[in-house]
This record gives C-alpha cells, sequence and structure tokens, in this order.
C-alpha cells in the first residue's frame, strides 16, 4: 500500500488531469437539411471497462517522477497494450518512446478519458440531435405537403390560362374565317360580272370592224384622184378623223380589255390567296379546337420529349392577324378596282358608240359640201391660176435683187479682211489689240453674217419659186381631174356609206 501522503497526490493529480481534458469535448450541432451523424466511439463501450476507476490504484512500481506532466501519448500508448480498451486507439495521437508503469492486477487502466458529465452531456447531445433531426423531418414532410398542393393548384391553374387561350385564339379564327368567307363570296362575285363585262366589250370589239372597213376604202377610192383635187380637203380630214376615232375607240377597248384580263387574273390571285388562306384557318381551327378540348383524360395525351424547345413558330398574333387583314384589305381594294373598271367599261361602250356615230354623220356631210364646192372650183381656176403666175414674176425679182446685194457685200468684206492681213505685219509691240483692230474684226463678223442671211433668204425665195411653178402645173391640170373626182365622191364612196352598225350592237349587245 502507499502512503496516505502519496494518494493524496495521486488524487489531486488525477483531478487535475480530467478538468485538464473537459474542454477538449465539443457537441455536434444539427443543420437543417443534411445533421451531421454522431460519432460512434464517442465513448468507451462500457463492457470493455474490467473494473471502475474508482477503488483502483496503479501498481507501486514507478519508475518516473508523479510530477511530469500528464501526457496522453503514454496513456494511449500503454492502453493499446490492453485488449480491453480498443475504442480508445482510434483516438490516439503520436506514440511515445517512453514505458507505462505496469498495472496492479484486474485493473486495465489508471486513469479513464472521459468524466460521468462527459457521458450525460454526451447523451443529451444524442437527444437534441434526434429532436432536431425529427422536427426537421417534420418541417420537410409538412413543407414538402404544402408544396405538392402549391403546384398542383398553380398546374391547374396554368393548364386552365393555357385553355382560356386556346378558346380565345379559336374564337379568332372563326371571326377571321368569317370575314374571309364574307370577302371570298363577294370575291368570286365580282369576277363573274366583270367576266361577262369583259364578253360585252369584246363583242363591241367586233362591231368596229366593219365601220373601219367602210372609211378605209373611201380613203383608198379618193386617193384615185388626180392633180390637185388630191387635196386634204374636209372630206379626207372627217374621214381621217372617223378612222382615228374607230382606231381609238379600238385602242381604248383593247387597254380596258386587257385591264379586265389583268383585273381577272388579279381577282383570282386575290381570291387564291383567300382560299389559301381560309384553308389554313380551317386546318389552324380544327387543331385548336381540337387542342381546347383536350383533358387530362382524353384519349391520345402521350409524352413528347422536347416539343417545348422546338419553335416552329413564322408569326406572332400581330402579324398573324395583321397577314389576314392584309388579304382582305387587298381583296377588297381588288374588288372596288374591278367594280370601277366595270363601270369604265360600261361608260366606255356609251362614249365610244356615240362618237362613231357622231363622227359617221359628220362625214357624210363633209362630202356633200365637197361635193358642191368641186363643181364651183371650175369657175375659179382661171383666177388662181393668173394669180399665181404674177406671184412667179415677183418672186423672181426678188431672187435677183438678193443676189445682187449679195455682190455689193463681198466687196466690204474684202476691204475689212485685207485691213486685218495688213496689221498683222505690224512690227513687235506696235501688234497692239486697239479698237481698229477690234473694229475691223466686229465688221469682218457683221458683213458675213449679212450675206449668209441673204443666201437663206434667196434659198427661201427660190424654193418659193419652184412651188408657183409647180402650183401653175397643177392648175392648168385641174380642169381635166374635175369630172374624174366628182365621180368618186358621188358614186364611189357615198354609196358605200348607207348602212352603220346600230347603237346596241356598239355598245356589246347581240
Amino acid at each position: 500500500m502507499f502512503p496516505p501522503w502519496m494518494l493524496i497526490m495521486m488524487q489531486e493529480r488525477f483531478t487535475n488531469r480530467l478538468s485538464i481534458m473537459e474542454p477538449l469535448g465539443s457537441t455536434l450541432t444539427a443543420t437543417y437539411a443534411h445533421p451531421k451523424p454522431t460519432p460512434t466511439n464517442f465513448l468507451p463501450a462500457v463492457g470493455t471497462l474490467a473494473s471502475s476507476y474508482r477503488d483502483r490504484f496503479p501498481h507501486n512500481n514507478v519508475t518516473h517522477p508523479l510530477s511530469l506532466p500528464w501526457r496522453p501519448s503514454t496513456y494511449y500508448k500503454v492502453a493499446s497494450n490492453s485488449p480491453t480498451l480498443g475504442p480508445y486507439c482510434t483516438r490516439s495521437q503520436k506514440g511515445c518512446d517512453n514505458t507505462m508503469l505496469p498495472f496492479v492486477s484486474n485493473r486495465t487502466t489508471l486513469f479513464t478519458r472521459y468524466t460521468p458529465d462527459d457521458w450525460y452531456r454526451s447523451n443529451l447531445t444524442n437527444y437534441l440531435e434526434s429532436d432536431t433531426s425529427r422536427h426537421n423531418a417534420e418541417r420537410l414532410r409538412v413543407d414538402t405537403s404544402r408544396l405538392i398542393q402549391d403546384k398542383y393548384q398553380h398546374t391547374r391553374k396554368t393548364q386552365a390560362d393555357s385553355t382560356q387561350n386556346l378558346g380565345e385564339r379559336v374564337n379568332d379564327i372563326g371571326f377571321w374565317k368569317s370575314e374571309i368567307t364574307h370577302e371570298l363570296d363577294a370575291m368570286i362575285g365580282e369576277t363573274n360580272a366583270l367576266t361577262d363585262v369583259k364578253k360585252k366589250l369584246e363583242r363591241a370589239l367586233m362591231e368596229t370592224e366593219a365601220p373601219l372597213q367602210v372609211a378605209r376604202e373611201c380613203l383608198f377610192h379618193r386617193e384615185k384622184r388626180m392633180g390637185i383635187d388630191l387635196v386634204h380637203d374636209d372630206v379626207e380630214t372627217q374621214l381621217l378623223t372617223e378612222v382615228d376615232t374607230i382606231l381609238c375607240c379600238e385602242e381604248r377597248m383593247k387597254l380596258h380589255l386587257d385591264k379586265a384580263i389583268a383585273q381577272l387574273a388579279a381577282n383570282r390571285a386575290s381570291q387564291h390567296e383567300l382560299e389559301k388562306d381560309l384553308s389554313d384557318k380551317q386546318a389552324a381551327y380544327r387543331i385548336d379546337d381540337k387542342c381546347h378540348h383536350l383533358r387530362n383524360t382524353s384519349d391520345g395525351v402521350s409524352y413528347f420529349r422536347g416539343v417545348e424547345r422546338v419553335d416552329a413558330t413564322v408569326s406572332v398574333p400581330e402579324s398573324w392577324a395583321k397577314f389576314t387583314d392584309d388579304n382582305v384589305l387587298h381583296s377588297q381594294s381588288t374588288r372596288a378596282a374591278s367594280s370601277k373598271l366595270r363601270d369604265d367599261i360600261h361608260n366606255l361602250l356609251v362614249v365610244t358608240a356615240n362618237e362613231m356615230w357622231n363622227q359617221f354623220n359628220k362625214v357624210n356631210l363633209s362630202f356633200t359640201n365637197r361635193i358642191a364646192e368641186t363643181a364651183d372650183a371650175k369657175n375659179k381656176i382661171q383666177i388662181h391660176l393668173a394669180k399665181t403666175l404674177q406671184e412667179i414674176f415677183q418672186t423672181e425679182m426678188t431672187i435677183e435683187s438678193i443676189k445682187k446685194a449679195i455682190k455689193d457685200k463681198s466687196a466690204f468684206l474684202k476691204v475689212a479682211q485685207t485691213r486685218l492681213d495688213e496689221r498683222t505685219r505690224r512690227p513687235n509691240i506696235e501688234l497692239c489689240r486697239d479698237m481698229a483692230q477690234l473694229r475691223l474684226v466686229n465688221e469682218v463678223y457683221e458683213v458675213d453674217d449679212t450675206i449668209q442671211t441673204l443666201q437663206q433668204r434667196l434659198r427661201e425665195a427660190e424654193d418659193t419659186l419652184q412651188s408657183l411653178v409647180h402650183t401653175k402645173a397643177t392648175l392648168e391640170h385641174d380642169l381635166a381631174v374635175k369630172a374624174n373626182s366628182l365621180y368618186i365622191d358621188q358614186e364611189k364612196c357615198t354609196s358605200m356609206r348607207k348602212t352603220f352598225p346600230n347603237t346596241l350592237r356598239l355598245v356589246g349587245f347581240c
């Protein structure tokens, strides 16, 4: 047995060691989502201890002073030799080369690492961690239940919104379908009406061929007049006007016929666009209506993975509505242009019929007047011939006077050019551009311009003389051709102009 004083020292040192080791323990804190696991070897197993530490003391063979500082490594070194202290081996630090005193028989260790307070605190920590884990699990369970309910309500609301949007889309498509259908019916009616007017215009165009042929025949026969009777008189003017009128009417008819053909093509193009748009609207209406009536319990509902990432759209609601609205507006404008063209064709048929009929009457009246004028012209030929001879004489005198004036101006030009040529021989600084030099240059230009003017007038006078001579020859032969002219106007032309198409046929009616 140890002396009492030694036992007291050993007890004090043991108490001090326990007070030093006590702060080394720490409790685990639990988190909400992932609590840390509780260490399995926080305390050594009670069954591994052979006996309690309260009545056990070490062997009296002490090989080192008791005043040395406490070294856990020594404890772990010794404890590792005992098979009953296995749990403590995992917490040992670096070993120590010093050896421990041999233990007293039936004693496993001299010192224990933890106190009962540590043991109770460890249990309390485990209880708190258990409460925390259960509390977190309960919160997670309640939050999950609420999350499931919220997401279910949100999903139902989202589906309801989508169903409502599909319903609105179906209504929009139905509205535009009705607009397109109404406009398509109107366009078909307008196309049929324009086709009827086009046929009338074609018949009226065919009826203009007969009056045009008569007018051209009259012009052809009048070309057989001889001499002075081949004059562009009022009859010929009216005949040419009649031909121009008929050609102009035909040209306007052809122009409107081309417009009608182009307008029919435009009407059919607009009709095709409306039909295509209507077909697309009907297909989209069927699809969206089917989507609108789909429910969670409907047949044909399946998964289509990745379909939400496929963006095959080519328009937005604004551009979609604008596309159909543009089609309808384009069809309306085309239909309005077609209606206006029909009115223009009706007015054209009436106007052209009146113009051709009025011109026909004017030509007949001109023929009557021309026949009377031809008979009266025989008595006036001599008077015109005498006047022509007098004019020829005066023109010849004028030509002679012009030639003499040109010859006189040539001398002035020679003098001025000779002066300029002599002045070019002045020496050095004497070649001065003085007033005399300038005046001589101007004189040359003026004289030359005067000569050019007189020569131009000479050519005009000679041309006039030739014309008078030609007129004289024509007048001399005019008496022989008057009878021929009267025969052409009275017998050939007037007899052909006894018939003319009536107004109803000119406006396209059969």
